[in-house]
């Protein structure tokens, strides 16, 4: 049954007056997938209501952080209690060091960071520090990495920017992209003949230790720790960019999980509890480069506000309170869905499934995907076909195949069987529209 979309279509309308495209995010728009895009008035739990009173199991979680439900009780009044003393001082406050010692307990590899607004400030900053630490211009990055939108980064970047097919940004000068090489992932010789070319220039290596940005793509074996081999030799540093898989797929996130330690390390989504922030850290030998003690520069007037602060605190707190709970549920939960949709799609529609603990993407192709370019040979059409359906089913998955899904502990396994259940019906429905050819 279509979904009634009445005052969504409303909002919409009156939002394309006011912002680009409609959005404040270009990821947010539904082009990729067509159809109207439902805006969101609540959310509880595992579920989200539209502005018509539609509800959707939520499979997004705004992008990751929402590990523990929407409006999780604990987040909530941390987050009032905090507002009631005010937004924002522009001043250090005792919970900044609060939040930084549970994100010390969960990475050892963090001696010392600091807080930023955004996972696009954390990034850019570290590698403007490994740059003044290491003497060096270059970085390596992975095509289908999103490291956010500094110039520097859009360079065969993930996200967005592969959900709208851009292979990089206008109003980006060539010469800000220069330095930035950008690489397959899962290629180890490809590394190798980078640093050769490069000798003694390439201050870092940044990457998503398990791409999310592309869709779900797992590091293959031998594949992280030869990346961190390779950055010892040749004295750069190996950043682990952790905005989505920190407190994700391992309370310590991806490191712990691979047992890597890298030089820095970039959080967000989580660590916000939904909130708006991010950090970057690691030894205090580095990260004591940065001002007011060294001479690399970095600021933000809100860095640290007292409300994501408190959020995060109440976040960061349960999952290291009971990690011994959440990780083996967010576990079996995640194999559900994920192996549950992929049986159901059988030989009809050929998928092939990557999982992570709690992030996953079904992409539309019989291959394996283990880089981009994997990822790019996935059919689009159909999973927007696949999307509008599930949509309708009451089911809320990221508009974009090249975005990786997410659950939490809210979820149920009735929801589970509910979302089996849509995805049944909707792969019939692709299957009798078009040849497996397609």
């Amino acid at each position: 049954m279509p979904l009634v979309l009445t005052r969504s279509a409303a909002l919409q309308q009156r939002a394309e007056k006011l912002f680009p495209g409609g959005v404040n995010s270009p990821v947010r728009a539904f082009r990729a997938v067509g159809g109207e895009p439902p805006f969101i008035e609540r959310g509880e739990g595992a579920y989200l209501w539209d502005a018509d009173g539609n509800r959707y199991i939520d499979y997004f979680g705004s992008w990751g952080p929402m590990i523990l439900g929407h409006a999780f009780p604990p987040v909530v009044e941390a987050i009032q209690q905090a507002a009631a003393r005010s937004a924002s001082f522009g001043a250090s406050t005792a919970a900044e060091g609060d939040l930084a010692e549970l994100v010390q307990f969960a990475y050892p590899s963090i001696e010392k960071m600091r807080f930023v607004s955004s996972g696009t400030e954390a990034t850019m900053s570290a590698i403007r520090l490994a740059r003044a630490f290491t003497g060096r211009k270059y970085i390596v990055k992975f095509e289908g990495c999103y490291h956010g939108h500094a110039d520097g980064l859009l360079v065969k970047a993930g996200s967005g920017v592969a959900t709208f097919g851009i292979p990089g940004s206008a109003g980006v000068p060539e010469e800000a992209a220069h330095f930035t090489l950008a690489l397959p992932f899962n290629d180890v010789p490809a590394v190798e003949t980078a640093f050769e070319k490069h000798r003694d220039h390439i201050a870092c290596i940044i990457v998503e230790p398990i791409v999310g940005n592309a869709g779900c793509i797992p590091p293959a074996p031998g594949y992280l720790e030869a990346l961190r081999a390779l950055t010892k030799k040749r004295g750069s540093l190996l950043i682990f960019d952790e905005v989505m898989t920190g407190f994700r797929v391992a309370l310590g996130g991806a490191q712990e999980l691979y047992g890597i330690r890298p030089d820095l390390t970039t959080l967000g989504k989580i660590l916000g509890g939904g909130l708006p922030v991010g950090a970057f850290g690691g030894p205090a030998h580095i990260m004591d480069q940065l001002a007011p003690l060294g001479p690399v520069y970095q600021a933000g007037t809100l860095s640290g506000n007292p409300l994501a602060m408190a959020a995060g605190i109440a976040t960061v707190g349960h999952l290291r309170d009971h990690r011994a709970e959440v990780y083996p549920k967010l576990e079996k939960l995640s194999a559900a869905v994920a192996d549950g949709v992929a049986a159901a799609a059988e030989v009809e529609v050929p998928l092939t499934t990557n999982r992570v603990g709690a992030m996953f993407t079904w992409f539309f192709t019989p291959d394996p995907v283990t880089d981009y370019a994997g990822a790019a040979r996935s059919s689009i059409d159909r999973f927007a076909a696949f999307h509008r359906a599930m949509l309708s089913a009451g089911v809320w998955l990221p508009p974009s195949q090249f975005e990786a899904a997410f659950l939490g502990t809210a979820h149920t396994d009735a929801d589970i069987a509910q979302t089996v259940d849509a995805a049944r019906q909707a792969f019939a429905a692709i299957a009798s529209k078009a040849g497996p050819e397609e």
